[in-house]
């Protein structure tokens, strides 16, 4: 299958917005009600922020404009306006600190800082430490800040000239780590992003071969998941998209009730706990109605149609709205027993697999519903194989990232001299060419709603610590409980021997526990460990002296 060429980004947008022109784009409740931009009211926002940056501001073609924003219809306004005026947009996580934040914008130096209302406080803060950030534009309608640029407030003028860029040029830097010196950036190009849009429009016409759907949004734009599918393949197909404010269930229902929501890109955590949520209500329930769906759900087992099955367990998806038909989830393993709830009682769950470095979907589970386990084939454009040595799965194709921000020596680890990508997953591939991924090589620990953490960024804190000799930094996979086959971040830690003739165990240990936890309040919440275990032998290590991670974790028991 060959990479479209048909049309660049540029002119793409332009016949989207024409060709859906009074059709929902993007919409959020708010506190004023619905707040709604159609395809064409898109387009008209997108081109009045260019025309400000390209003529007012004087932006530079492959400057870099960031954004610090809970997702919200301005979002993709700004992402459209940076594109479009030539600047290349690094969305940021809301959920980082000042101090992580900081560490990815002096490596990305931007021009630009797209905020909302609710984070301006740190986006001028940031400014301080930043020297590179000139402009700050709020992405409020109902802004507090007079004295700060609003995109609402922009003059009336839509005519700029855009500026055409190379499939090669970089589109998008997604930031997965932000302590360390070096924070890793993931180059995404717009060859990268047309790929994808290719590669998806395929396996969104085997999912939902219909136009004019309805989907909820309910992950952060800061995620490549959300920015690739959740945001530009829909819209690219013409979909309408709403934003959640809260992830609770109620809201949630609400939303897919009143908006008749028909689809979601999700991460395990949610559907866990959307699982959750209908069972509290089963088990509220009379004893007839618990009783008639045991039946009915032993009996859906033998049951292939959905819409028999949809009919079976009606009450529920009258909850859900009576539309919704199902979700990708991606950014975590899926919990098979989750996903075969939601299929038994007639709603899809199709696994996906991904990474940052490829865009990041390589892979939907679309045709073969029995095998929940397996996360699909990889979409058209990529070349796939196993390492026969290290069963790693190696992937090519022109989703593959152009590279890591200003790190060549680690874009060279990653992807080798044939343009391999090397994931650090292994997997299987099975007879029909479908992907089991069964482990994972890298270091990296994937927590339960899909959040990415490295060991590495967590140690570099820790071992700021004057008691420590060692630190190593792990995933622990929950057997037990409601946290079964999640992973929690746990650091393992030996202090120097000085200390242990200064101070008895249960004073040195508090200290040590302490000390950890001051440092870490420089991480978001998520990276902090959930546990702490103090050793006083060494840790093992190789004959280069590097700690046997797998050997650490072997030894500890939590």
């Amino acid at each position: 299958m060959g990479l479209r060429t048909k049309y660049n980004i540029l002119s793409l947008l332009e016949n989207k917005t024409k060709n859906y022109d009074e059709r929902v784009a993007l919409g959020i409740k708010n506190s004023f009600g619905w707040k709604e931009y159609t395809y064409k009211g898109l387009g008209l926002m997108t081109r009045k922020v260019a025309c400000h940056l390209i003529n007012d501001i004087g932006i530079k073609k492959g400057e870099i404009a960031a954004i610090l924003s809970e997702s919200k219809p301005e979002y993709g306004a700004c992402v459209f306006a940076s594109v479009i005026s030539g600047m290349t947009t690094v969305p940021l996580d809301i959920k980082l600190t000042i101090y992580e934040l900081t560490s990815i914008l002096l490596d990305c130096e931007p021009t630009v800082l797209f905020v909302s209302q609710h984070y301006l406080d740190t986006a001028l803060e940031l400014q301080k430490k930043i020297s590179s950030i000139k402009y700050i534009i709020l992405m409020d309608e109902h802004s507090k800040n007079s004295g700060i640029e609003n995109m609402y407030e922009l003059p009336d003028n839509y005519e700029a000239k855009w500026r055409h860029r190379s499939s090669k040029s970089t589109a998008l830097i997604i930031y997965t780590s932000g302590t360390t010196g070096a924070p890793k950036g993931v180059e995404i190009s717009f060859a990268n992003m047309m790929a994808q849009l290719d590669d998806l429009g395929f396996a969104l016409s085997k999912i939902l071969p219909k136009q004019e759907v309805n989907v909820l949004s309910i992950l952060p734009m800061n995620h490549l998941f959300e920015m690739t599918v959740g945001f530009s393949t829909f819209l690219n197909a013409g979909f309408s998209v709403f934003y959640a404010q809260s992830l609770k269930p109620k809201d949630i229902l609400g939303i897919m009730r009143e908006k008749r929501v028909e689809f979601m890109i999700v991460v395990p955590a949610f559907l866990k706990l959307l699982k959750s949520s209908i069972e509290k209500n089963l088990h509220d329930a009379p004893v007839a109605t618990r009783l008639m769906f045991k039946f009915l759900y032993h009996a859906a087992k033998f049951v292939p149609n959905y819409g028999l099955k949809k009919f079976m367990f009606k009450p529920i998806h009258d909850k859900f709205g009576g539309h919704f038909s199902g979700c990708i989830s991606g950014g975590a393993p899926m919990d098979i027993d989750v996903a075969r709830f939601f299929e038994r009682i007639g709603i899809k769950v199709m696994q996906g697999y991904g990474l940052s470095e490829t865009s990041p979907v390589v892979s939907v589970n679309w045709d073969r519903r029995h095998d929940l386990a397996s996360v699909g084939k990889p979409l058209p454009h990529f070349e796939y194989k196993i390492d026969p040595d290290s069963k790693e799965l190696l992937l090519r194709g022109p989703s593959v990232m152009k590279g890591y921000h200003n790190q060549p020596e680690l874009t060279a680890q990653t992807v080798d001299e044939d343009g391999w990508l090397h994931t650090g997953d292994i997997a299987e591939i099975n007879m029909h060419g479908h992907l089991h991924i069964t482990g994972r090589i890298k270091n990296m620990i994937v927590l339960s709603g899909g959040k990415k953490v490295f060991p590495e960024e967590v140690e570099n804190v820790i071992e700021k610590s004057k008691y420590l000799r060692e630190v190593c930094v792990f995933g622990y996979s929950r057997t037990f409980g409601a946290k079964d086959g999640t992973e929690e971040i746990v650091a393992v830690v030996v202090p120097k021997e000085e200390y242990y003739n200064e101070y008895d165990l249960e004073t040195l240990d508090n200290l040590v526990k302490t000390d950890i936890k001051n440092l870490c309040q420089h991480l978001t919440p998520y990276k902090r460990p959930i546990s702490i275990v103090v050793r006083k032998e060494a840790l093992p290590k190789t004959t280069t002296l590097k700690v046997k991670r797998r050997e650490v974790i072997d030894l500890v028991k939590i």
